[in-house]
């Protein structure tokens, strides 16, 4: 039996539910990380794909560390809701340090009239998704297995079949745990989710014995962690899709799988997401939306950063300059090493956007643009057309930088692309995961140009082209 500990259990029992997963007759296994597995000190030798199947489809529990799900408030789509939590989701408990908790497992305490469960293509498109995320070296959750639980889910389109999830991450603490209790007014909690989330993500911070200082130190720290993230999801153009402040996660990393997609054909407002009707959290939004759900932190934090709101909200003044604007110059050091500037300035900003904007207007496919960047470099127009304005942008490019020379883990050659993930669950729901494995393996290097996997490459056809997306809630 897999041992879990639960640090969780440190904190007071207003911060979860126990919640025992529901029983599943015929659950399958239908993918294990046996790498990520090593990492959590899993002993596969005494541990059997019996036992696996049974642990990561809810059916054994360890009693020495019952699950719990975790509360947590947040803003959707900019509305505050002050009580979501697990609605479908059981915290196994951390396995060297990590959280690992069930997707789709059934219903928790913080269900909301929902069913609990998930169908079988959310579990596949985030079992690729976060496996992919993190080989193009983007903080992310990660994923430890995928069950086929042989049940059927109504959802949107009809029934499909259900799956089972097994998420990975160093924590699950978001903006909406904060608000949580900030909405509640609790301060006693707020200082023991401050202290906890430092142990977890910023040890350094408990040194300071001042609160109010720790506290205004944490905001700069998911400030500069956040920054990086979404500056790096602009590199490779993902779009999260629902970068509501429970999605937010205060250890700066990926979280919450659902809606998204990877860019096609560039545009600045892009959006998949089926309930993202005002583009909210489009592709270029991604930045002020951070901006605006660190604010939200900033909220939850004052009651600890001085008893006097208006003195609280003065100091918390003073450091946000410095910490909004790495959200901007973080996105714009990243792009510009796409194109070879490895030493951005503010004036190159509008080099990079003059690409952009090009390829916004030749709907030109994001990620085979940078792929092909050197023959543009080089003026050799196969890809890209040959015009005025190209001709305008090589010459300003070129006095920037007399040589091209771009990093090797900045432009990849594979993304999951939306089309084949659709074609991927299709696939799945026939039972044939024959192009789910095919992904699974190619995306372990999507730096690398692999002839086995240049279908992989290739931008969607007009038929094939996915306008939407959807959660799977």
């Amino acid at each position: 039996m897999i041992e879990f500990k639960n640090n969780y259990y440190s904190l007071s029992d207003k911060f979860y539910r126990s919640a025992i997963p529901e029983k599943i007759e015929n659950p399958k296994l239908i993918y294990f990380n046996d790498e990520l597995a090593k990492d959590l000190k899993i002993d596969l030798h005494k541990t059997d794909q019996n036992k696996l199947t049974k642990i990561f489809s809810g059916n054994l529990v360890d009693e020495n560390c019952p699950p719990i799900s975790l509360a947590y408030a947040g803003h959707q789509f900019g509305h505050f809701v002050p009580q979501l939590g697990d609605g479908r989701a059981h915290l196994l408990g951390q396995l060297n340090g990590y959280d690992v908790q069930l997707k789709g497992s059934g219903k928790t305490f913080f269900s909301r009239r929902g069913d609990g469960k998930s169908a079988l293509g959310p579990v596949l498109r985030e079992t690729v998704l976060s496996e992919a995320m993190h080989t193009l070296g983007i903080p992310t959750t990660r994923a430890l297995c995928a069950i086929e639980t042989n049940e059927n889910i109504y959802r949107q389109f009809g029934m499909e079949p259900g799956g089972i999830f097994t998420r990975v991450s160093r924590s699950h603490l978001r903006v909406g745990t904060f608000q949580y209790f900030a909405a509640r007014k609790d301060k006693e909690s707020l200082s023991e989710l401050l202290k906890f989330s430092c142990q977890i993500h910023y040890p350094k911070l408990l040194d300071i014995d001042d609160e109010s200082t720790r506290s205004l130190e944490f905001l700069k720290e998911v400030a500069r962690k956040q920054a990086s993230l979404i500056a790096n999801w602009s590199r490779v153009g993902f779009i999260h899709g629902v970068m509501n402040t429970d999605n937010y996660s205060i250890g700066g990393h990926t979280i919450d799988y659902g809606p998204c997609a990877f860019i096609d054909n560039f545009e600045f407002e892009k959006t998949f997401s089926s309930i993202d009707a005002n583009g909210r959290y489009s592709y270029f939004n991604q930045v002020p939306i951070g901006q605006w759900n660190l604010l939200r932190l900033a909220d939850t934090l004052i009651p600890l950063i001085d008893k006097n709101d208006q003195t609280a909200i003065k100091k918390v003044e003073t450091i946000l300059p410095e910490i909004m604007s790495l959200f901007p110059k973080l996105r714009f050091i990243e792009l510009s090493k796409k194109i070879g500037i490895n030493d951005y300035n503010d004036k190159d900003e509008p080099i990079i956007l003059e690409f952009l904007k090009i390829l916004e207007e030749f709907k030109l496919d994001f990620t085979n643009s940078f792929i092909n960047i050197d023959e543009l470099y080089n003026e050799e127009f196969h890809f890209f057309p040959n015009n005025q304005k190209v001709q305008d942008f090589i010459i300003i490019w070129k006095n920037r930088i007399p040589q091209l020379k771009i990093e090797s883990n900045v432009n990849p050659i594979l993304i999951p692309r939306n089309h084949l993930i659709e074609k991927m669950i299709d696939m799945a729901y026939g039972s044939d995961y024959s192009m789910f494995n095919k992904m699974m393996e190619a995306y372990k290097t999507p730096y690398e140009d692999d002839k086995r996997y240049q279908e992989l490459q290739l931008a969607p056809k007009a038929n094939e082209v996915i306008k939407e997306t959807f959660c799977g809630t």
